[in-house]
């Protein structure tokens, strides 16, 4: 199951007035009991001390949804405080409040989102989000998210030199954690070389 919570203060409020037997907006849909590991909840900004204890107990997922959070200026997700209360993190692009398809500008917005709150995402963290832990978000670890054997063949092959400023950028990187900040902080779809989907090529077109 996958929806929408605590997203914005207007919101919040409105859900008080549809829901006033409800403790608080999770409670919503804990009263349904629609809390559990394959419950997705997106944004999570503005959750309440009950709420994100409630999300952790149940294993509950809050996901990160960084650029429709700056766009509609609805808040600034606390991801160090719901790691260290207990709460799983996913990543999604949220397109429909959101202006970017691509998972490496929402990693760009969502390390800008935590600088502001003093928070640091790595690059290694950030890779890490957008495959095996969105996998396990979605319970299926199993299938997507690693290059382990067994594992659909669903990849995405990067170009980390694809524009000029990154090739410019890319002269100084020593390390493979320096080059997945440039991809990270540079990349969009220009940087994807060629997809393979179950195994086939499907990009570029050949």
């Amino acid at each position: 199951m996958q929806t929408h919570l605590s997203e914005n203060h207007a919101e919040i409020e409105l859900t008080k007035e549809l829901y006033q037997s409800a403790r608080d907006y999770l409670d919503v849909y804990q009263m349904y009991d629609l809390l559990g590991e394959k419950s997705l909840f997106g944004h999570c900004i503005h959750l309440n001390e009950r709420e994100r204890e409630a999300m952790a107990d149940t294993k509950s997922v809050a996901v990160f949804c960084p650029t429709s959070n700056l766009f509609l200026g609805s808040g600034l997700f606390d991801q160090d405080g719901l790691r260290e209360q207990g709460v799983r993190i996913s990543v999604a692009t949220d397109i429909g409040g959101g202006t970017s398809y691509s998972m490496l500008k929402t990693m760009d917005e969502a390390y800008k989102v935590l600088q502001l709150r003093g928070q640091i995402l790595s690059p290694l963290q950030s890779f890490y989000m957008m495959t095996l832990s969105n996998a396990r978000a979605l319970s299926l670890e199993g299938k997507i998210g690693t290059l382990e054997k067994g594992s659909e063949a669903d990849v995405v092959v990067l170009n980390s030199s694809a524009t000029p400023a990154m090739k410019l950028r890319m002269e100084t990187v020593e390390t493979i954690s320096e080059e997945l900040f440039v991809l990270q902080t540079m990349g969009d779809d220009r940087t994807v070389a060629n997809v393979y989907v179950a195994g086939q090529q499907r990009h570029p077109d050949i």
